[in-house]
């Protein structure tokens, strides 16, 4: 009963708490280490003895699986140099340097133990990473340098920490800890890559989707367990596994099983995240009680501690100048990837938050080792400054330096784009595959719903929401509306006791997958206060040879105005200078004008949109 009331109380307030931070736009882990600390010195809050193998064994492995799938392999790949410096050179390098520190501080502490507790908070934590930099908005490749970081340098750290406590307990040289590393690294690849593959075969055997989703939350131990067996790095295990699932989900048949593989891990990942940021906090108590009789002297402790977060803090920006510019005076290196601006290696520089696994693996440190809980205190006050100290000044760090996340409004006409080219592909195998026996209703049916989807995404773009409901947003706003009178009908129906459960139940779970679709269009952010600029999609004749004639002030479309119909945005050609409507407009005007005169380009004149479109190629520019 305690045990169940202890999981239902820490649910709930990652949930209370989780609610309190977005609603207040306060970082949410940065939070809920706040409460924990505060619950840790409360009377009637139980002592809470976080049990490294819980951790290393029991969250771990899912939490980096989730953020592994939702890491992009080709991103991985793009920034590999990036990534292996920081998940390998940086951790080495601050396990030496923080290790020497520790040793000079506290030369009470045997030297084997102090580089044990510098391997341990060497490593930046993907959960803490991963939240921050999400919600700061970066720059697309700081945040896959950092996530592709915090996936891989765990397995380096626990390499470092055992070969630290292996030299406690005896000798051990610099080969053997290389010979160590290599196992570890080759094992935990080839162990994840064989986990990926009997993964993969058995998703595309098991149809239900039930059975399908519990394969997939079995994943992250299917691979980490095999790999720690054998003396490998199961963190690398898992990490390789969730990659290439990720990779390969999308092409994988089975979209149910997709759909409720997505919703189970949000719902994994939230949960196991953010309760680790609250257990984190309520260990502080505990930790602060170890020490105070500890022969070194509280004073001499705290300052120490003091000292080891300063030495973590600086020794980030150290490594990461150097490593970021010295490999860009190779010069086939700058030629393929040019420096970066200054910022980018600054803004890494700061995102360094430790988080759970760097007090997981302290605690996993001997028992009977002197000055033990020292070093566990030194690895709480690292893991707690680097949250509050970077965590809470991260974000005013990214607006000093002026430094732009992803546009949304260049997102949303990419997004358009690609949505359009997809919607053709789709047409194109319906005409293919219809035969003369297709009913011309179906066929028109299929065509029109698959168009609509790519006018919605092009809907998104142009003026802002509150002038008028675009033609998908009313659809979804009046079809909301007709599903609640739909789903009131059936559950009047149900308490008369004339339909089956079974049958009420499919009605109403088709209902609800109709209205999941729909409040996706309804909570879609505005991105009309966004410039949308078009990226180059590629090499086109007619984008190159247009020109660019100038927009008329109070443009609008003539023929709209003269057959009384509905303008959606306004699209000007730019070989004629013709102004007419797009196609979520119910003239379409603009591609009318395509069609009657062979005029290949038009451009959006929507306020804050540059972007062309190639009729003839079906190209953005």
């Amino acid at each position: 009963m305690d045990v169940a009331l202890g999981l239902l109380s820490l649910a709930a307030v990652v949930c209370a708490v989780s609610a309190l931070g977005r609603k207040l736009d306060v970082s949410v882990p940065l939070l809920l280490v706040l409460a924990g600390v505060a619950a840790s010195f409360l009377p009637f809050v139980p002592r809470v003895d976080l049990n490294p193998e819980l951790v290393l064994v029991g969250l771990l492995p899912p939490l980096l699986y989730a953020a592994a799938l939702q890491t992009s392999l080709y991103d991985f790949r793009s920034n590999r140099r990036a990534i292996g410096l920081l998940s390998v050179g940086y951790v080495v390098f601050g396990t030496i340097v923080v290790g020497l520190v520790v040793w000079w501080l506290f030369p009470e502490i045997p030297l084997a133990a102090a580089v044990a507790l510098a391997a341990v908070v060497a490593p930046p934590d993907a959960v803490a990473a991963t939240a921050i930099a999400r919600k700061v908005g970066m720059p697309r490749r700081i945040v896959s340098i950092l996530e592709g970081e915090s996936l891989v340098n765990d397995a380096t750290a626990l390499v470092c920490l055992r070969a630290a406590v292996a030299a406690l307990a005896g000798t051990v040289s610099v080969l053997e800890i290389g010979a160590d590393f290599l196992v570890a690294a080759g094992g935990g690849l080839v162990v994840g890559l064989a986990a990926a593959y009997v993964l993969t075969q058995l998703r595309l055997r098991i149809r239900n989707v039930a059975i399908n989703t519990s394969t997939s939350l079995m994943a992250p131990f299917v691979a980490y367990l095999p790999a720690e067996a054998i003396h490998a790095s199961g963190v690398l295990a898992v990490v390789v596994t969730g990659l290439i699932m990720g990779t390969k989900a999308p092409s994988m048949p089975n979209g149910a099983a997709r759909q409720s593989q997505r919703s189970n891990w949000e719902t994994v990942q939230f949960l196991l995240e953010n309760s680790v940021f609250l257990l984190i906090g309520l260990q502080v108590r505990t930790v602060i009680e170890g020490v105070q009789d500890d022969s070194l002297g509280a004073a001499r402790i705290w300052a120490g501690c003091a000292v080891i977060l300063l030495a973590v803090l600086l020794l980030r920006p150290v490594w990461v100048f150097p490593a970021t510019y010295l490999p860009r005076l190779i010069p086939s290196v700058a030629r393929n990837d040019p420096a970066p601006p200054w910022q980018y290696p600054a803004i890494i520089s700061w995102a360094g938050m430790r988080g759970v696994v760097t007090l997981a693996a302290v605690l996993t440190l001997p028992e009977d080792l002197e000055h033990r809980t020292v070093l566990i205190l030194a690895a709480m006050v690292v893991v707690a400054g680097t949250l509050a100290l970077q965590g809470f000044t991260l974000p005013a760090l990214v607006r000093l330096l002026r430094v732009q996340g992803p546009d949304p409004g260049e997102d949303a006409l990419a997004q358009a784009s690609l949505t359009q080219q997809a919607t053709a592909a789709g047409v194109e195998r319906l005409h293919e595959l219809r035969t003369d026996d297709d009913p011309p209703e179906v066929v028109a049916m299929l065509k029109r719903r698959t168009l609509e989807r790519g006018l919605a995404a092009w809907e998104r773009l142009g003026r802002p929401t509150a002038e008028a409901a675009t033609p998908s947003q009313r659809y979804a706003q009046l079809r909301l509306a007709m599903l609640e009178a739909e789903r009131a009908k059936v559950l009047e129906l149900r308490s008369g006791g004339n339909y089956a459960h079974e049958v009420l139940s499919n009605v109403l779970e088709r209902l609800d997958v109709e209205e999941s679709m729909l409040d996706a269009v309804i909570e879609e952010a505005d991105v009309s206060g966004s410039r949308a600029v078009a990226r180059p999609g590629g090499d086109c004749e007619h984008l190159e040879a247009a020109r660019d004639p100038e927009v008329p002030p109070e443009a609008h479309c003539d023929a709209c105005v003269r057959e009384g119909t509905l303008t959606v945005h306004l699209r000007m050609c730019l070989e004629c200078g013709n102004v007419g409507c797009c196609d979520s407009s119910p003239a379409t005007h603009a591609s009318r004008h395509f069609h009657a005169t062979g005029h290949p380009v038009m451009r959006s004149i929507e306020p804050g949109e540059d972007w062309r479109w190639c009729y003839v190629d079906d190209l953005l520019g």
